[in-house]
């Protein structure tokens, strides 16, 4: 960042009489407070939106500020030898214009086109002023060409005051929303108010939805980015196995961006739930997670529970399921491990199809006598246990678990 002085000592400005300087600076400084009130009437006409503090005096200390830059830059100009890095831009209330800025949450477009319009006001009356006191054009060129440069400097120290409060808000924000995800996701207690979870969503700008859908991702990698899950989607990555919270999942073109945001990530999404049900969504997304890491469910993608109901109702209550085997295929207990199995399958089948020989025969591929032969052994081991409805459902829920178990994520999906 440099002024006129600092360019080349073959430059037009360090050509020009130093009393002619002097003059042009005295006058300069001398219209620098009108100057600045014509900045700040214009900034407010053409950016009516942008708020300005004022102090003790009720003046805008956006006014100090700019008529401390232009006196900083036009002073400068007075000493062509000092080289200490060029003017200092002072004004520390331009770091807080661009702080202002962003936690108003204005863009930087906004910023900017404010600091051109006063450049553009600037240089009109120092140019005004060059030709009153006979500066030669050439070097009101290389002054325009410094005072651009002096405004990088302005703009930066906006930005640092932008980037300061864009990155505590991020914080804030992120703050907010994992006190929300934790109630949302808590099991319901009845020191709870009734309206927490909508005074917690409110401070994020989140409309609460009428039914959710909890999830469990597994990270790809321990350095993983966070997935691009769009707007609405809660997401907290401070846990070992973040978790997300999907609003309206069912709404149009929420599962085509979900499934494009969690490509490369594995876990599970629970089922759509009403929002006070949420944290039994994230309980069977928990119960899936686990169902993967044990093989018993695909691994390697984002499952959605609604798509594997029978897997997680037959494979999760393992104990319970087992002791029911235990019972239900007593009877098989003293035949040989291969024909036990065929009878499995056979009684399987004809419990899922309720037909005949022949509608088992198909299902199986094999012949329809060979169904007829293990159907009559079925009805030796259990007698008339068979015909009890009761009893028949419980050995469908036995045999569709062991299946299951037998082929983790080809049936999985089937409800």
């Amino acid at each position: 960042m440099s002024c006129a002085p600092d360019t080349p000592a073959r430059s037009a400005w360090r050509d020009v009489p130093r009393t002619r300087v002097r003059q042009f600076v005295a006058v300069a400084l001398a219209e620098t407070p009108a100057l600045a009130e014509e900045i700040l009437r214009e900034i407010r006409r053409e950016h009516p939106h942008l708020p300005f503090v004022v102090d003790a005096s009720g003046r805008p200390v956006a006014l100090l500020g700019i008529r401390r830059a232009i006196e900083v830059f036009v002073r400068r100009l007075e000493r062509p030898g000092d080289r200490a890095g060029g003017p200092t831009v002072p004004p520390d209330v331009f770091h807080e214009f661009g702080r202002g800025e962003g936690l108003h949450g204005r863009s930087l477009d906004s910023l900017q086109a404010v600091y051109r319009l006063g450049v553009r006001l600037a240089w009109r009356r120092l140019a005004d002023i060059g030709q009153r006191v006979g500066i030669p054009a050439p070097a009101m060129y290389e002054l325009v060409d410094a005072g651009y440069a002096y405004l990088d400097g302005l703009v930066e120290r906006s930005l640092r005051g932008y980037a300061e409060a864009a990155a505590r808000q991020a914080g804030e924000r992120l703050r907010l929303q994992r006190r929300l995800m934790e109630l949302l996701l808590a099991e319901r207690h009845r020191g709870d108010r009734p309206d927490a979870l909508a005074e917690r969503a409110a401070r994020i700008g989140w409309p609460l939805p009428r039914r959710v859908a909890a999830g469990v991702l597994l990270r790809p990698a321990p350095e993983a980015m966070a997935p691009a899950v769009g707007h609405g989607v809660l997401l907290d990555m401070e846990y070992e196995r973040p978790r997300l919270v999907v609003p309206e999942p069912d709404a149009a073109g929420r599962p085509g961006m979900l499934h494009r945001a969690l490509a490369g990530w594995a876990g599970a999404i629970g089922p759509p739930v009403p929002l006070a049900d949420a944290a039994k969504s994230l309980r069977w997304a928990e119960v899936a997670v686990g169902l993967m890491e044990r093989g018993l469910l695909p691994s390697g993608r984002v499952l959605h529970c609604a798509e594997h109901t029978q897997a997680l109702v037959l494979l999760q209550p393992e104990e319970l399921v087992e002791d029911l085997a235990a019972r239900c295929l007593a009877p098989l207990e003293h035949c040989g491990a291969g024909h036990a199995r065929r009878l499995e399958e056979t009684l399987l089948a004809w419990l899922e199809t309720r037909g005949g020989a022949p509608e088992v025969a198909a299902r199986l591929g094999v012949h329809p006598q060979t169904v007829r032969y293990r159907l009559r052994q079925i009805r030796e081991l259990w007698g008339g246990e068979i015909d009890d409805p009761d009893r028949r459902f419980e050995l469908e829920l036995v045999l569709r678990a062991r299946r299951l178990r037998a082929a983790p994520g080809t049936s999985g999906a089937r409800r």
